[in-house]
């Protein structure tokens, strides 16, 4: 299945895809894509549903983070070799993992808005594990029992407050509003038989930055939920980013760093695709 909020800030409804690519409305069956919806019993409910005989959603509307009432967005740095080694960074020997806060979660195409100040945007396409039930010092071997689905995550960082003013943590670098868009749906882990070979591409403006597989996980998706459990009790509709491939800015001779008037698209196999246009902060 795949899953997708929609409607206007704060006020998003519940849908799903039908094999028409049309949203329907969930609001007769569950109040939102949230915490107990996401377990695997009320997975398998909705399953059971004749999408095609839900109300069509009409129009064009605005779609929300796919999961709502996240309680924890989880970022893992350096999970990839390959964008370690474009960083100049020697491979982590355990996952270095850092918060986003809540206040950075955005629709998949809402606008990205620049800091007051920024000069370092930067962009990181990645894989983000939605958790369904409770987990807590779980096995490596049983982690996808924990897992209820999957989706996009534009991790969004400001380097000159990661790296430059990072005071030693790269928290306020990533938890700037809008940093975190998410979406445009979840689907369900049944569709997606190997997590870690998934294709993946972000450009901007039309041109190609990021071209790779999640099979270049320095840990896989089991691995993170299993660790990341041992050091956080995760609750179901918390979120994992597992970390972004080669070619972001920071990584390019000279670095190419957003600008207002950009345009992001970001697509993972399996997954659906994100826009977004970066704007200036004008408050």
């Amino acid at each position: 299945m795949k899953l997708v909020r929609y409607g206007l800030i704060g006020r998003e409804r519940p849908g799903i895809l039908d094999s028409d690519g049309n949203i329907r409305d969930l609001s007769n069956h569950i109040g939102d894509i949230s915490r107990d919806a996401l377990s695997a019993a009320s997975l398998e409910r909705l399953a059971e549903l004749d999408v095609n005989a839900l109300p069509v959603v009409e129009g064009n509307p605005r779609l929300g983070t796919c999961v709502g009432a996240v309680s924890k967005l989880v970022g893992v740095g350096l999970n990839y070799s390959d964008h370690a080694e474009e960083c100049g960074l020697p491979i982590p020997k355990d996952p270095i993992i850092f918060s986003k806060a809540i206040s950075s979660i955005s629709g998949p195409n809402d606008d990205v808005v620049m800091p007051r100040g920024s000069t370092k945007v930067d962009w990181e396409i990645e894989l983000g594990i939605v958790i369904g039930q409770r987990a807590q010092y779980v096995s490596k071997d049983n982690a996808l029992d924990y897992v209820a689905g999957y989706c996009i995550v534009n991790d969004i960082s400001e380097r000159e407050l990661q790296v430059d003013r990072s005071g030693g943590q790269w928290d306020k670098g990533k938890g700037c509003d809008t940093f975190g868009p998410v979406g445009p749906w979840m689907v369900t882990k049944d569709e997606i038989s190997d997590p870690q070979n998934l294709k993946m591409t972000l450009t901007v403006n039309g041109e190609s930055r990021q071209n790779g597989n999640t099979k270049t996980m320095i840990f896989g998706v089991k691995q993170l939920v299993a660790d990341i459990s041992c050091w956080m009790t995760l609750e179901p509709g918390d979120i994992i980013c597992t970390g972004t491939p080669p070619g972001v800015a920071m990584g390019m001779k000279p670095p190419a760093w957003l600008k207002p008037g950009d345009e992001m698209h970001l697509s993972i196999q399996g997954l659906g695709e994100q826009t977004q246009k970066v704007v200036a902060y004008s408050g």
